[in-house]
């Protein structure tokens, strides 16, 4: 544009082309000037050793306050021209030339003045004047600040304000302001980016964000790529305290996150979630929402089936807020004054809009790349959205960012779950913001069932339902598993199989029992996981044995039916137990000292307990304690008891009883009172009752103390097995053979003490 204006001055017919190299006072009454509201008719130049002044008062004065305009000086010299020649035609195409440069001057120019040499040309019209290096003709160096300019501050390019030392000029068109300070130094203030002028002198922030997979698309049009599983802010107005955060997680792959709800957050409201599967909750209770807007926390929320918009309106804040589940799209308008940020405002700025405090969320994955992926083929995929009847809408929506989204994430994604069409989608309902109608060009179906917080709606075998997130579904997969691990407690064991990935693997969890057939798997409606379950003595439970455990098995199988013709089931064979350990010999002593010692025994995840009591009545009704006095060849009853056992399935056995005078079990010197289950032959006090018939069995002998042993100390030692009932006898074959007493030292003086503790 300025070329064209050089070329007029270089073509026009000139008058009056005078060289000046010294102070001289220029009559310009052919072409007077009106400089901020005064009119010239004289100009008058002079040189320093640095600079050339034009003044329009009088010859420059640095003590002065004259209306003068300032360039640097190169060699004392220059070359006015003054040109009022009649040339409509001319200054027509001047004119032309001026208005397009300048748009604050609307009249007609008439004549000019133009002082030029080296490198500078300065041009002063008839209603305003235009500086230019003739070094470069970029339009962005019509009028240099500060290093040309020095007694005025004036900007011509998209503003056409000059401004005086030690004022202000406004612009209300374009929301700017120049200030020329005192110094003449010049500073500027307009709309920041993403802020509009309204035309009134008043910043908005008015635009629309699109969050879609990683990608988020801020207001300006720019781009940025989440890389993590994290919660960000795409919004915060810091004069409402309003928040609007969006979560990020994985899919099929965990390096690739993906938008997965977002989170209306109020200061001093209840929060509002948008949920996948278009769903809504309010202080984290669901609400049902129709077509019909409803109010909730001053939010008013609609769904129809394309996905859930929520659109509130607070303290000079209008935010519209759309999610379907994959996309984002938040569209605002508010005064622009520096306290909306976020995402939305600008998606290079990922590190401040983290909201996340759990770190682990940033944890990096580094998948396999999916080698069915042609990235030239998603390339071309991508760019249909500048042909019809996507083009339709490039003018008023930039497709680029859209485009470079969904080649950046299908290069490294597989394009499924309708993955394409989510960034077509996306770029349409973006067009749908701008009045841009593209037709129902498409419609995505959402998932029957409410997908829990480890699945994400996706496509399984051609249908859409909910497929198992990626990070959750590898603590699974690569142990090759579809649940578990067992839980055993009491004398119950369950399974739980993950619903998700029995899908993506083609099996119907309905088509799944265990040994017996009755005995099938619960799904749990919000989690998704199938549960089997089978008692020590129900759904076909195996109970075996080996040397040291008893082991109760059943399995997860296909249903068999004879009267299926055919079946589209895989077969399917899962196989989970629960063992309960044989009691080996325990490594704790009775003493007596106190009267009753229990021991807890686990096997795997089941638990069971054994209780050592002992009482002075044969009811076992007397427990003994340690004020209790027991003399010498006084009889007792000790009773062994098990809890957590099912004695429809094993009994308990005492295999063996010995004490001993000190607390280890092979200490010396030792005295038998059961052997193999029976009662020692050569002790005729010692009987056995109930051994190998339940949990729980009890013996009694008559109290005894080891001679010479000084203080006298007793320990008692039992050594349990446990006995499978199913096809086994497991009371013991004891013989009825004679039996000799013993003969003991009535002891008198003080009695013994008894009392009884375990230790490992």
């Amino acid at each position: 544009m300025l070329l064209h204006l050089l070329y007029l001055l270089a073509v026009a017919r000139l008058a009056g082309n005078i060289q000046v190299n010294n102070n001289t006072q220029l009559d310009t009454s052919d072409c007077p000037i009106t400089y901020y509201g005064q009119e010239y008719t004289t100009v008058y130049t002079n040189f320093t050793g640095e600079d050339l002044f034009v003044c329009f008062n009088g010859y420059y004065n640095p003590e002065g306050n004259g209306d003068c305009i300032r360039v640097p000086n190169t060699d004392n010299r220059t070359t006015f021209i003054l040109n009022n020649d009649y040339n409509p035609s001319y200054w027509t195409l001047a004119t032309d030339v001026i208005h397009r440069s300048v748009s604050t001057i609307t009249n007609n120019a008439t004549c000019y003045l133009h002082f030029s040499y080296r490198s500078v040309s300065i041009l002063v019209e008839s209603s305003s004047f235009f500086i230019q290096t003739k070094q470069t003709l970029d339009e962005t160096l019509f009028c240099t600040l500060r290093s040309i300019l020095h007694d005025i501050c004036s900007t011509f390019t998209g503003h056409g304000l000059g401004v005086k030392p030690g004022t202000t000029r406004q612009n209300l068109e374009t929301c700017s302001s120049m200030t020329c300070s005192r110094s003449s130094i010049v500073s500027m203030e307009t709309c920041s980016l993403p802020g509009e002028c309204d035309g009134n002198g008043t910043c908005s922030v008015k635009g629309l964000c699109t969050v879609t997979g990683p990608t988020v698309i801020d207001f300006s049009g720019q781009m940025n790529s989440v890389s993590d599983l994290c919660e960000y802010s795409l919004l915060h107005d810091q004069s409402t305290g309003f928040s609007l955060k969006a979560n990020f997680l994985d899919r099929r792959r965990r390096d690739v996150s993906f938008v997965d709800s977002l989170t209306l957050d109020f200061s001093e409201r209840d929060d509002i979630q948008l949920l996948q599967g278009h769903r809504v909750t309010v202080a984290g209770s669901p609400v049902t929402l129709t077509s019909s807007v409803q109010t909730f926390s001053g939010v008013d929320l609609s769904k129809d089936q394309t996905g859930v918009t929520a659109s509130i309106s607070v303290n000079g804040l209008s935010v519209s807020v759309f999610f379907d589940g994959t996309t984002a799209q938040i569209y605002t308008e508010t005064s622009a004054g520096g306290s909306v940020n976020g995402l939305c405002v600008d998606s290079s700025n990922v590190s401040s809009s983290m909201l996340s405090s759990d770190s682990s969320c940033q944890d990096q994955y580094e998948d396999p790349a999916d080698d069915t992926t042609d990235c030239d083929a998603v390339t071309q995929q991508c760019s249909i959205l500048k042909s019809a009847p996507f083009s339709s809408c490039n003018l008023d929506v930039d497709p680029e960012p859209y485009i470079i989204a969904c080649r950046s994430t299908l290069c490294k994604y597989p394009s499924v779950d309708n993955l394409r069409c989510q960034f077509l989608k996306a770029y349409a309902k973006a067009c749908e913001k701008k009045q841009v109608d593209l037709q129902n060009w498409w419609t995505t179906p959402i998932c029957e069932d409410k997908c829990s917080d480890h699945e994400f709606c996706g496509e399984i075998h051609g249908n859409t339902d909910c497929r198992c997130r990626a990070i959750f579904a590898s603590k699974f997969t690569e142990q090759n598993r579809l649940g578990g691990p067992t839980v055993c407690q009491d004398n119950n064991a369950s399974l739980s199989l993950v619903g998700c990935l029995l899908k993506e693997n083609g099996i119907d969890y309905t088509h799944l029992h265990l040994n017996d057939q009755t005995c099938t798997g619960v799904m749990d409606t919000d989690s998704h996981m199938v549960t089997f379950s089978f008692s020590s003595d129900s759904c076909g439970t195996e109970v075996t044995t080996n040397n040291s455990q008893v082991i109760f098995s059943n399995a997860v199988v296909t249903r068999n039916s004879s009267s299926d013709l055919i079946t589209r089931q895989d077969k399917v064979f899962i196989e989970f137990s629960c063992s309960h350990p044989k009691p080996e010999l325990q490594n704790v002593a009775f003493k007596i000292i106190d009267n009753s010692v229990e021991v807890f025994l686990q096997s795997g995840e089941w638990k069971y307990s054994v209780t050592m009591k002992a009482y002075s009545d044969a009811a076992h009704t007397q427990l003994l304690d340690p004020k209790s006095d027991v003399r010498l060849n006084q009889k007792i009853w000790i009773v062994l008891e098990t809890n957590g056992l099912d004695e429809d399935v094993v009994s308990v056995v005492t295999d063996s009883c010995w004490a001993t005078s000190g607390n280890s079990p092979n200490s010396v010197p030792r005295y038998d009172l059961i052997k193999d289950g029976c009662p020692n032959t050569d002790d005729g006090t010692v009987n056995v009752m109930g051994n190998g018939e339940g949990t729980s069995n009890s013996f009694s002998f008559n109290m005894f103390e080891f001679s010479g042993k000084e203080p006298s100390e007793v320990y008692l030692h039992c050594q349990l097995q446990l006995c499978v009932k199913k096809n086994n006898n497991c009371v013991p074959g004891c013989s009825a053979g004679g039996r000799r007493r013993r003969s003991l030292r009535y002891r008198r003086g003080a009695p013994a003490l008894i009392s009884m503790v375990w230790t490992h």
